[in-house]
């Protein structure tokens, strides 16, 4: 009889740890403050635009401008953090862009549609790289990779909140006062939770691993082919949300509730908030490569009851699924991500990761628009962009590799009290 005591089971894992950890609240409650801008401006620059006289479709003009600027500069200030560290990179685009965009209402007066213009693409571009700099802390700030499983899914869900939270702000600041206001409190908050970020002792002392030796013939061929299908992979998933923003309008005119065309992406994204809370409290058998299958598998199949045209009650609750499934396929590529990225590189393929789920959304949003007058095929567009994303797993499967937890980290420079030093 063996007199060995079993081993004690690892202890479970809470979001209470998680946001109990050294600095972790901070940084996320930061980015989520300093990432609104993402989910308001959009609108308060609509709400500016047709409030000054101007058109709708200059206003949806403008709007996507800014988006779609924003996410084709994020690989550029990816790979300016991999250089010269965080804070060098996020608190002068931050005061760049709060200043862009309360110098917008003087466009009008004074500049006209082409200033208008100019400012809007320019605060786009200076817009701060947090989701990226967020992934890349999490290594360092905590060790666990258990707790680091945790973090990144509470991280992933809780990003659909901006989207549910900066419309509703900027449209009750609008109606209170007027759009300008909403887009000073918008420049004012992304201000105010980048520099929560961005002096925080992780972030300011952070730094990406150096290349080894073993790295240095490599180190700049960030484009694995590895990589490159997980990206384009991403791209069906954003086209997927493109097309279901538009979907959700088409459903608002078409059953005569506008409020629908709100109320369907924010089911989408509650789904997505939800999901993360219950993929990070568990522990997962098995690679990321098979999560990030599975997860792509369950969220194609979350989209096909739309093809059955629902009436709105079934609507709203058929977009939930996929909003679930959403967090698992994103919280696995940032994994899969990170074991696949040269050292000293994971910034700038967090940032490409973030600009292929924006550049395809942006499509899906563009075609499904054109398509918008056929209710049948706008409602199969967001299960084909998943499909896509799928057949692009599968076919990368092997080049994925199997990746079970995260493996590369940024390293700090030991702050006053010996935290954050990562082992």
């Amino acid at each position: 009889m063996s007199l060995t005591a079993p081993p004690a089971p690892a202890p479970r894992i809470t979001y209470g740890a998680v946001l109990g950890s050294p600095y972790v609240a901070r940084l996320l409650g930061g980015t989520l403050v300093g990432r609104l801008p993402n989910g308001m401006a959009p609108v308060a620059i609509v709400l500016w635009v047709t409030s000054s006289g101007g058109s709708i479709a200059f206003g949806g003009l403008l709007s996507a401008l800014y988006g779609l600027s924003s996410a084709l500069a994020q690989p550029v200030k990816g790979r300016l953090m991999d250089r010269h560290g965080q804070t060098a990179v996020h608190l002068p685009a931050a005061v760049l862009n709060s200043a862009l965009l309360v110098s917008l209402p003087l466009a009008g007066p004074y500049g006209g549609p082409g200033l208008a213009t100019a400012i809007v693409v320019a605060a786009g571009l200076t817009t701060p790289a947090l989701e990226a700099g967020l992934r890349a802390l999490w290594p360092s700030v905590l060790p666990d990779h258990r707790l680091r499983h945790a973090a990144l899914a509470l991280d992933t869900g809780t990003q659909g909140l901006l989207y549910i939270a900066g419309p509703l702000l900027v449209a009750a600041l609008a109606s209170a006062y007027n759009p300008s206001v909403a887009l000073a409190v918008t420049a004012g908050l992304g201000l105010t939770g980048t520099a929560v970020v961005a002096i925080a002792p992780p972030s300011r002392l952070w730094r990406p691993t150096p290349s080894t030796q073993s790295h240095a013939t490599t180190a700049h061929r960030l484009a694995s082919p590895g990589l490159l299908l997980l990206f384009v992979s991403l791209a069906g998933v954003g086209f997927a949300i493109g097309a279901m923003n538009v979907w959700a309008v088409a459903m608002a005119r078409q059953h005569e509730q506008e409020l629908l065309s709100g109320i369907l992406p924010a089911a989408f994204s509650t789904g997505s908030f939800l999901g993360g809370l219950l993929y990070g409290r568990r522990r997962w058998r098995g690679t990321a490569t098979d999560r990030l299958i599975g997860g792509g598998t369950f969220f194609l199949a979350g989209w096909l009851p739309l093809v059955a045209l629902p009436g709105p009650y079934a609507a709203i609750a058929a977009v939930a699924v996929p909003g679930v499934f959403l967090t698992v396929v994103v919280a696995c590529v940032y994994v899969t991500t990170d074991s696949l990225t040269p050292a000293g590189r994971t910034s700038e393929a967090y940032a490409w990761l973030i600009l292929s789920i924006g550049a395809g959304q942006s499509v899906g949003t563009a075609l499904a628009g054109r398509l918008a007058e056929q209710p049948l095929t706008t409602a199969a567009l967001p299960a084909a962009g998943a499909a896509f994303a799928l057949v692009v797993l599968l076919a990368a499967r092997r080049r994925l590799g199997p990746t079970g937890c995260l493996n590369r980290r940024g390293w700090h420079r030991r702050p006053p009290g010996g935290r954050h030093k990562t082992p």
